[in-house]
């Protein structure tokens, strides 16, 4: 097994990349010389090579396994999406390392297993009433920074459209924007992007009843502009009306039910809602894209599409199952290089953030455990790992590796089924149904597995000939090999990461709290002000500084990020803070710029 811990990490994402003509960069120049300089290309302090940036698109889609044209299912078309394949290349092993949200956005923001930094419960700061715990973040490695603030260092500007959910809260110069209105048209002209566009029309609770789209989704129409991005209800709850909602997908059509789920009419009524919103989705897609064309970027970018885990039916989101974890991913080369190819490598979400620091000439930072999936002379990953703790209310805990063709699993809590009680999961007809027919005993026995009230301690899968992991190899003699590989793998991989599966929740908390009885907050830091230049300097390891300067009254809405002494004028005030990832903020610094020695306690 090829060391991970040297790799680059990777997103299931459209993820665009545009390279800028006559833009150049210098690394390590502030936020405010780099917006006044522009940005035009990277200097390699290692060896001196004058290269182009790319700038970077990511489109993530939510809770979608492969059901797409390209990757087998006809059910309906996505043109968009297609026309990328047509353009790109097509992963087709491509895992998240949850197969929920949160946890697999952890794992894309840092580049990490999010077991191995208390990201893998669901979440972190929910279901406390249930749980009788405290709410907490993941606190990752002191060195860990998320993967924008890597790229905005890199002279990148980092606009995030509007979801984050990553288990813990980022930084206020994390990114440049973030939010509805994030967009990388307000860049400076010439300067790199980095830009997420996160789509939700497909998300689990869009099976819910009464079904509609999500109003803020239209948002991707019209992306650029904030006006009419303003009238739009924010909260995702409120929906279009059904009779109100496009329908672009035949209600008659037939779907290819999986057999663990019954073919029932209400079954065959959410695959159609999981159809209409990927069609939907694939518009949205669309326009955002037209506006890159519109801009003269597509055919110089690199374009990624992806989705931030497996499929939003029961036995699907939330499991580690390919059901829960295996996604689509597409890239798009400029100039639809490598069109029209297949590549079948072993992709972890781990390796997004490794992976997209080399596109833009970046060292790989060594408390990363992916690798980059993309022009690297190291041996591709062997093996994907996966785990599942929390989930809202309930708790299990298990972990699996997987190479091509077998996945081995490991429950830690064998007295308990899969299948656990979840209100939010229990809000999808098709669960609904799933469990009046089960009380009925109506299910057969693909669809009764799931509800089995104890599990075996390890399972193995052959996921070729069975890819709905219905047969359980782990005690078939003929398999055992593949085994006893397996299970040393994952051996391996626990160590390696320092991930401990039967901790309870509130030992990790405990541990994560340096055994105080409260969340760590950041130190506030230091500031000096000498003849025009502003030094500000850490007080916790690890941290990063967001400041703004407040110019005649004026404060600018976006946070700068502090890297290195800046110029000032006497006179303006300055606004700072601190942010150690999973920690508290520090208390928020303001003062009036003068030449008078400054300390932390003369600053308020």
């Amino acid at each position: 097994m090829t060391n991970l811990k040297y790799g680059l990490a990777a997103l299931l994402l459209v993820f665009i990349v545009a390279c800028q003509p006559n833009s150049t960069l210098v690394i390590n120049a502030s936020d405010d010389e780099k917006a006044s300089r522009g940005a035009e290309k990277v200097i390699d302090q290692h060896n001196q090579q004058v290269f182009e940036q790319p700038n970077i698109l990511w489109l993530v889609i939510e809770d979608m396994s492969p059901y797409l044209p390209d990757y087998g299912d006809h059910t309906i078309t996505t043109p968009t999406i297609s026309g990328l394949a047509a353009e790109g290349v097509k992963y087709t092993n491509v895992y998240s390392t949850s197969g929920v949200c949160a946890p697999s956005r952890a794992a894309l923001a840092l580049g990490m297993y999010p077991s191995s930094i208390g990201a893998n419960h669901m979440r972190t700061t929910s279901n406390t009433q249930q749980t009788g715990l405290p709410k907490y973040e993941a606190v990752p490695p002191a060195q860990a920074k998320m993967l924008s603030q890597y790229m905005r260092e890199q002279g990148y500007y980092t606009t995030n459209n509007l979801k984050n959910d990553y288990q813990f809260q980022a930084p206020k110069a994390a990114w440049h924007e973030n939010g509805p209105y994030a967009h990388w048209r307000h860049r400076p002209a010439g300067q790199p992007f980095f830009a997420v566009f996160n789509f939700t029309t497909t998300h689990e609770s869009g099976l819910f009843e009464p079904y509609g789209f999500r109003k803020v989704e239209s948002r991707h129409y019209f992306s650029d502009d904030a006006e009419r991005i303003a009238k739009l209800p924010q909260h995702h709850a409120i929906k279009s009306a059904e009779n109100e909602t496009p329908i672009h997908v035949p209600k008659d059509t037939e779907f290819s039910i999986p057999p663990y789920l019954p073919d029932t009419p209400i079954v065959r009524r959410d695959m159609w809602k999981m159809y209409n919103n990927l069609a939907e989705t694939d518009k949205q897609i669309g326009a955002v894209l037209q506006q890159l064309k519109d801009d003269g970027l597509y055919d110089n970018t690199i374009i990624v599409f992806y989705s931030d885990h497996g499929g939003p039916l029961p036995r699907q989101k939330r499991l580690i199952y390919d059901s829960g974890l295996k996604v689509p991913m597409i890239i798009r080369f400029p100039n639809a290089q490598r069109a029209k190819t297949v590549d079948d490598q072993l992709i972890s979400f781990v390796d997004f953030a490794p992976t997209t620091l080399a596109l833009a000439g970046v060292t790989l930072p060594e408390h990363m455990q992916g690798r980059s999936f993309i022009n690297n002379s190291t041996p591709q990953r062997d093996y994907i790992h996966a785990a599942a703790d929390r989930f809202d209310e309930v708790t299990d805990t298990i972990r699996a590796v997987k190479d091509k063709r077998f996945k081995y699993i490991r429950n830690y809590r064998p007295e308990q089924g899969y299948y656990l009680p979840l209100g939010y999961r229990e809000k999808i007809p098709t669960m609904q149904a799933l469990l009046r027919l089960k009380a009925e005993g109506q299910l057969n026995e693909y669809q009764a597995q799931w509800f089995r009230t104890e599990k075996p301690e390890e399972e193995l899968f052959d996921t070729l000939n069975d890819p709905h992991e219905l047969h359980n190899l782990a005690t078939n003699p003929k398999y055992q090999s593949h085994l006893i590989t397996l299970r040393a793998e994952m051996d391996r991989w626990l160590a390696d990461i320092g991930d401990t599966p039967a901790m309870p929740e509130r030992r990790l908390i405990n541990n994560l709290w340096q055994g105080q009885n409260s969340k760590p907050q950041t130190k506030m830091p230091h500031i000096e002000f000498t003849q025009g230049v502003v030094t500000i300097k850490n007080q916790t390891e690890g941290a990063s500084i967001a400041y703004k300067l407040i110019k005649e009254g004026i404060e600018p809405t976006d946070w700068q990020l502090y890297q290195r002494p800046f110029k000032a004028a006497a006179g303006t005030q300055l606004k700072v803070i601190s942010h150690r990832l999973g920690y508290k903020e520090s208390a928020m610094l303001t003062h009036t710029l003068n030449n008078q020695a400054l300390n932390n306690h003369n600053l308020k």
